[in-house]
């Protein structure tokens, strides 16, 4: 139960940002998972890109589930929240200056950059 909680918040954080900054994936789902869930960087990704899939992924997550690298329990619990998040953040983003979402997206894309210079591993 404790890792579905996670897999909702992962995916409506995802959903805020991308409705928010345009971003989501690579970004907030991938390091999430590997951070927070232990998962694999391939099985990151595989679970990641089936958020693609329809159409622009397919090919790519047949290759991570031929791999074996695809949770798709995991990616069908994200995508609801992703979709939530993504829709009533969107909302907030239209209103918002130009300046204040420059600014937003700046400061998370420093802060994870940070976070991986300072990464051991």
């Amino acid at each position: 139960m404790q890792d579905i909680t996670i897999l909702l918040i992962i995916g409506l954080l995802a959903g805020i940002l991308s409705g928010m900054l345009g971003i989501g994936g690579g970004i907030i789902i991938i390091p999430a998972l590997v951070m927070l869930l232990g998962f694999s960087q391939q099985m990151a990704q595989g679970t990641s890109l089936v958020f693609l899939l329809p159409p622009i992924g397919i090919f790519a997550v047949l290759n991570y589930y031929k791999a074996g690298s695809v949770d798709f329990k995991a990616a069908g619990i994200m995508i609801i929240t992703f979709v939530v998040g993504s829709y009533f953040s969107s909302k907030i983003a239209v209103m918002i200056s130009q300046s204040v979402s420059k600014k937003i997206f700046a400061v998370f894309l420093i802060t994870y950059a940070v976070k991986l210079l300072m990464d051991k591993s």
